[in-house]
């Protein structure tokens, strides 16, 4: 352990605070986000997560920005709760900050990193540009980096909790994508402010994470475990996102397009076709091919777009992604023309 470092050696600490003082190290390190152990709120899924936020802004109605697409799967805990969901459009390289400025809103919710689905990374120069607009208008700014640790090309960015200097960023992160889903175990890390909200009306609650599974993943952090693991996927991964456009640029080519080569767990297809993606899904469901449509992270989908589809391939091997992307290619090749 570097002499500097801030935090208690992990062994002298409660078993409670174990694994968030291993997060925060990790953070610092691996994506320079600045916290303290005592700022990490640990839950058994980032919508639980987004669920205990909300209620730390009140249940009020407020306005909150997301990006259009965006993540449904937290869009919709801030619709249950009550929110006014403000969609935001992307540009080619993120969130569009003067949309953002004009909405009025006092929350944002953004995935800078893989922007979900389209797999955008936001660059540096567009941080801070949104960042500078944060600092004027005191919005609190929610990022949700789930799959942050894979990025293929380029330099690694800092997250913008880490560029933050006004303390109005909120991080969220998760172990879902880079170790095990069914370990159900993310976090999330509070400005100063808002911790201090947390521990007035959320400390009462019950852990939802399994503390069994904490002190695992804890002690298997401090061991060296978790980055040697997470290098050796990276290179998997990178191996695999590579395998996985060589056979869509061999089985497809011109009838798509691709989007989200940088970074992530899954490649954003466009088709060139003039059915929905619901008779396209449909079509490759009759073959027993299962598609996943972009359509439902639409908050109002657009008419005459293109049929998009996430392929994910960190479960697949590269004979399997092959075999299965012919197969679909077979199904879909009818209703397919080229983009010339």
């Amino acid at each position: 352990m570097n002499p500097g470092w801030p935090f208690p050696c992990a062994r002298s600490l409660p078993k409670r605070r174990r694994l968030r003082a291993e997060i925060a190290r990790y953070l610092r390190q691996a994506r320079g986000v600045a916290c303290t152990p005592d700022e990490i709120v640990i839950a058994a899924g980032t919508q639980l997560l987004i669920q205990q936020l909300c209620c730390l802004f009140g249940l009020d109605g407020r306005a909150v920005a997301i990006e259009e697409p965006g993540y449904n799967g937290v869009r919709i805990v801030f619709q249950h709760l009550g929110f006014a969901v403000t969609p935001i459009p992307l540009e080619e390289d993120g969130i569009d900050v003067e949309a953002l400025e004009a909405s009025g809103a006092r929350l944002v919710y953004i995935t800078p990193s893989h922007q979900e689905p389209s797999g955008m990374v936001m660059p540096y120069a567009k941080r801070i540009r949104l960042l500078q607009w944060v600092a004027r208008t005191g919005v609190y700014i929610v990022e949700d980096d789930y799959d942050g640790e894979f990025r293929y090309r380029g330099k690694p960015i800092p997250s913008l909790q880490g560029l933050d200097t006004e303390g109005r960023g909120v991080y969220l992160g998760t172990f879902s994508k880079s170790l095990l889903p069914s370990i159900r175990i993310s976090y999330m890390v509070l400005p100063p402010a808002l911790m201090d909200v947390w521990r007035e009306r959320m400390s009462p609650y019950d852990q939802s994470a399994s503390r069994i599974h904490q002190e695992t993943l804890a002690l298997f952090m401090k061991s060296g475990e978790w980055e040697r693991h997470i290098r050796k996927m990276r290179t998997v991964y990178r191996k695999k996102h590579q395998a996985m456009l060589n056979a869509l640029h061999a089985v497809m080519g011109g009838h798509i397009r691709i989007m989200g080569q940088d970074a992530g767990l899954s490649v954003t297809v466009e088709v060139y076709s003039d059915k929905t993606a619901e008779e396209l899904t449909a079509a490759a469901a009759s073959a027993g091919i299962r598609v996943y449509p972009t359509a439902p992270k639409w908050f109002r989908p657009p008419q005459n777009r293109l049929p998009a589809f996430q392929f994910g391939f960190g479960g697949l091997s590269v004979e399997e992604m092959d075999a299965g992307l012919r197969l679909l290619y077979e199904v879909w090749k009818p209703y397919m023309h080229s983009c010339i």
